[in-house]
C-alpha cells in the first residue's frame, strides 16, 4: 500500500502533462491563436509580433522559390512554339507527372523482386558469466567461477516458389499502372500545350483590344476636333462639344480597361508557361491567317478513333486492367503457397572453468528446408479482400464509361464552338465593313454640318464595338480550334495554330 501511496504523485504528474497537450490549440473560437512554433522551425519564424489574426513570419518562405531564379530566358520574342518549350521544361506539372511515372515504375520493380530469393546473413554473438559458491571449501575454492562465449554466423535464403499466379497478377496490375501513369504524363504535356495555346490567344486578343481602343480613342478626338471646329466657327454649340469630351472621356476609360486586362491575362500566360509573375517577356504575335468556314461534323468513325488516343481514356482503360489482376491477386490468396528456405552456420563456443583448461568447440551445420503454407481461417479477411477488389474493378469501368461518354460530349461541344465562332467571324467582318462606312459618313456629315454630334460619336463606339466583335471572333476561332485538337488527343506537338489549312494573310 505505501508503494502505491508513492508512485501516486508520479502518476499525477504524468497525467498533468497529458492534459496540457490541449494549450496548444487556440484557447477559444473567437479570439487569435498565440503559441511558440515548433522546434523544427522556431529558427525560422522571425521575432516581431503577430497582430489580430495573423500567422507567425517564415523567413524561407520569403526567398525565391527553388529553380525559378535561375530560368534562362531568351533576349528576343517568344513566338507560341517557344513558349510551349518553355513551359515543357519550366511548368511544374510536367515534372511532378514525370516523378509520377517514375515511381510507378519503380513499383513494377519491386514486384519484380519477389520473384527472386532473399538471402540474408546473421551473426549471432554472446557471452555468459555465471559464479556458484560452494558448500565448503575445496583446496581454498570457494565458489565456481564459469565462463561462456560463443558466435554463429549464418546464411539463410528464404525462397517462394509457387503462388498460384498472385505475384505474377500482382506484376500485371503494376505494369498496367506504369503504363497510365506513362500515358498520363504525355497527356500532361498535351494539356500544357493546350493552356500556353490558349492563353497565348487570349493574350493576343487582349492586345487587340487594347489596340482597337487606342484607335477607338483617336476616332472619338477626331469628332472632338470637329465639333471645336464648328464651334470656333460659328455654327456649333457647346452641348456637342461637351458631348464629344464625355464621348473622349469613356474611351479613355474604356483604354484604361483594357490594359488592365492585357496585364491580368499577360499574368495569366506567365503561370500557364510555368514562369514567375515578376519575369519579363516578350511575346511575338501569331501570323494573320485567314479563317476557313465551317466544316462538317465529326464522323462516327472519326469519334471512335479520337477516343482511343485520348490520355485520360487510355489511362483509365489501363487502370480497369489493373483492377482486373487485382481480382486474380485476391483469388490466389485462398490457395497454398510454396516456400524453400535453406540455411548454413558456422558455430564457435568455448566453456572456461576457473581452475580447469578452457574447452572449444567449433560446429558446422546446413539445411534445406520445403515448406507449405495454406491459412484456413482469417475471420473473412481474404472474402473481404476479393470483394473489395471486385467492387474496385466495377468502379473503374464505370469510370471508363463515363469518362467515354464526357470525350463524346466535349468533342461535339469543342467542334460546335469552332463553327460558331468561324460562323461569327464572317459576321463580324461584314458588321465591320458596314460600321466603317457608317462612321465615315456620319463623320463626313457632321463636318459638313448636315449631320449631329450624338450620331458621329454612336457609330464611332458602333465601329469600336464591330472591330472588337471582329477580333473575340478571330481569338475565339483560334482557341476553340485548339480546344477541338486537344478533345481530340491531336495536340501531340506545338504549332502555330489548328485551324485547317487556310493560307497566311502577309
Amino acid at each position: 500500500m505505501m508503494t502505491i501511496y508513492k508512485l501516486l504523485p508520479v502518476t499525477l504528474l504524468l497525467a498533468g502533462c497529458a492534459g496540457q497537450a490541449l494549450d496548444r490549440a487556440p484557447a477559444s473560437s473567437d479570439r487569435p491563436w498565440r503559441g511558440s512554433a515548433p522546434d523544427g522551425i522556431s529558427q525560422e519564424v522571425s521575432e516581431a509580433p503577430v497582430d489580430g489574426f495573423g500567422v507567425p513570419y517564415i523567413r524561407a518562405l520569403s526567398q525565391p522559390v527553388s529553380g525559378q531564379a535561375a530560368i534562362p530566358l531568351q533576349e528576343g520574342a517568344y513566338d507560341l512554339a517557344q513558349l510551349i518549350d518553355l513551359a515543357q521544361r519550366e511548368n511544374p506539372q510536367t515534372r511532378q507527372a514525370w516523378n509520377h511515372a517514375r515511381e510507378a515504375a519503380l513499383a513494377t520493380g519491386l514486384i519484380e523482386a519477389t520473384f527472386l530469393p532473399q538471402l540474408s546473413a546473421n551473426v549471432l554473438t554472446g557471452h555468459q558469466r555465471t559464479r556458484r559458491p560452494l558448500p565448503t571449501d575445496i583446496a581454498g575454492i570457494s565458489d565456481i567461477d564459469t565462463k561462456v562465449q560463443g558466435t554463429v554466423p549464418s546464411l539463410a535464403l528464404g525462397w517462394l516458389l509457387f503462388d498460384f499466379g498472385q505475384r505474377a497478377a500482382l506484376l500485371e496490375g503494376a505494369e498496367q499502372l506504369s503504363f497510365a501513369a506513362n500515358v498520363l504524363f504525355n497527356g500532361i504535356h498535351q494539356k500544357v500545350i493546350r493552356d500556353v495555346t490558349d492563353q497565348y490567344y487570349q493574350y493576343e486578343a487582349a492586345r487587340s483590344r487594347t489596340r482597337l481602343a487606342h484607335e477607338a480613342l483617336a476616332n472619338q478626338k477626331a469628332v472632338e476636333a470637329a465639333a471645336a471646329d464648328r464651334l470656333r466657327g460659328g455654327v456649333g454649340t457647346t452641348v456637342e462639344l461637351a458631348v464629344a469630351r464625355q464621348a473622349v472621356s469613356q474611351a479613355q476609360f474604356h483604354l484604361v480597361n483594357s490594359e488592365g486586362l492585357e496585364r491580368n491575362i499577360y499574368l495569366a500566360l506567365l503561370g500557364a508557361v510555368g514562369l514567375p509573375p515578376t519575369a519579363r517577356i516578350e511575346v511575338a504575335a501569331p501570323p494573320v491567317r485567314s479563317l476557313p468556314g465551317p466544316d462538317s461534323a465529326l464522323t462516327q468513325e472519326a469519334l471512335d478513333m479520337a477516343i482511343a488516343r485520348r490520355p485520360d481514356v487510355v489511362a483509365a482503360y489501363a487502370a480497369a486492367k489493373a483492377t482486373e489482376a487485382g481480382i486474380r491477386a485476391a483469388e490466389a490468396e485462398f490457395l497454398p503457397k510454396v516456400y524453400l528456405g535453406a540455411v548454413a552456420s558456422h558455430s564457435r563456443t568455448s566453456f572456461d572453468v576457473r581452475g580447469l583448461p578452457t574447452l572449444s568447440q567449433q560446429a558446422t551445420s546446413r539445411g534445406v528446408l520445403l515448406g507449405v503454407s495454406l491459412p484456413l481461417y482469417d475471420g473473412g479477411l481474404r472474402r473481404t479482400q476479393l470483394q473489395r477488389a471486385e467492387i474496385r474493378h466495377e468502379s473503374a469501368r464505370e469510370t471508363l464509361q463515363t469518362l467515354q461518354r464526357d470525350a463524346v460530349r466535349e468533342m461535339v461541344a469543342a467542334e460546335t464552338m469552332l463553327n460558331s465562332a468561324l460562323q461569327g467571324h464572317q459576321a463580324a467582318d461584314d458588321l465591320v465593313r458596314t460600321a466603317q462606312t457608317a462612321y465615315d459618313a456620319a463623320l463626313a456629315a457632321f463636318e459638313s454640318g448636315v449631320g449631329t454630334i450624338t450620331l458621329a460619336t454612336e457609330m464611332a463606339t458602333r465601329l469600336l464595338e464591330a472591330r472588337q466583335a471582329r477580333a473575340d471572333a478571330y481569338s475565339m476561332a483560334l482557341v476553340t480550334a485548339a480546344n477541338l485538337a486537344f478533345a481530340t488527343g491531336a495536340m501531340i506537338h506545338p504549332q502555330e495554330d489548328w485551324l485547317p489549312a487556310a493560307d497566311a494573310v502577309r
